[in-house]
């Protein structure tokens, strides 16, 4: 990666200035989660089992939606995330759900909190913020507790191959250098006024699995899905209920992968 590139400022600026606009879309559905909705889909539900008095350190949380449906399960929960503005959205979300969590601001590679966890979470577009991944897996496997497990779903890999439009492949699979881009809004509707400036990186399945062995997180299990539970790419449709696929694909690419693991 290019040393001049200051990826976690212009990261952060970036996530800071869509909270407000994430807020208030219907993909989010903050009302909904209010109302008593959890937001959390079939796939991390199935991994992660009966949470209730558990301990769940959530990387990456955003605003905290899934944190605190976590929560309203019975779990412990905390929450991590670079966006000074998500973090004190978490927060006022949890005084007005009335429910118990809490929420540190923090770069991933920064965070050590001097404490162990049950269960490290992770969902949905996250991993392709961070460029080294080793430094991640090291992170997740000292805040687990041994035989503490790690659950994470996440995008496919193959799908950031593909240029926003889905009509050629214009990245690498493999984790090659950073990607610089500037956006248009994000993947809610209501945001399209947003410019932003973003870095990412890919992460293939490769990269990911080894690294996690190597930070002494055994494999329990991986799956690869030809749908995502999240509607947030373009022209997508709903194949079944809170099941998405391309259209121009149907369900002949991977969209969503998992990984169960447990700390040895």
């Amino acid at each position: 990666m290019n040393d001049k590139i200051d990826y976690l400022n212009i990261n952060r600026e970036s996530w800071n200035e869509l909270v407000p606009s994430h807020l208030q879309s219907e993909f989010y559905n903050v009302q909904g989660f209010l109302a008593g909705n959890c937001t959390l889909t079939e796939i991390e539900l199935a991994l992660l089992g009966d949470v209730k008095g558990k301990r769940i350190l959530h990387l990456q949380c955003h605003f905290g939606l899934d944190t605190l449906s976590l929560a309203r399960m019975g779990a412990i929960v905390t929450g991590v995330d670079l966006s000074e503005s998500a973090i004190k959205a978490a927060n006022d979300l949890a005084h007005k759900s009335g429910l118990e969590a809490r929420f540190i601001v923090s770069d991933i590679y920064a965070l050590d909190l001097k404490e162990q966890f049950d269960i490290v979470f992770t969902s949905y577009g996250v991993i392709g913020w961070l460029p080294d991944i080793s430094k991640w897996a090291t992170v997740v496997s000292t805040h687990l507790k041994p035989n503490g497990i790690f659950v994470m779903a996440e995008f496919h890999p193959v799908l950031w191959m593909y240029d926003n439009d889905f009509t050629k492949v214009e990245y690498s699979y493999f984790n090659s250098d950073a990607i610089l881009e500037e956006e248009d809004g994000s993947y809610v509707d209501g945001s399209e006024r947003i410019k932003r400036k973003t870095v990412t990186w890919n992460h293939g399945l490769g990269e990911v699995i080894n690294s996690l062995l190597k930070a002494n997180i055994e494999l329990l299990d991986f799956k690869e899905y030809n749908y995502s539970t999240q509607n947030c790419f373009k022209e997508m449709e709903e194949v079944e209920k809170g099941r998405f696929q391309l259209k121009k694909f149907g369900g002949k690419l991977p969209m969503v992968y998992s990984v169960k693991g447990r700390r040895k």
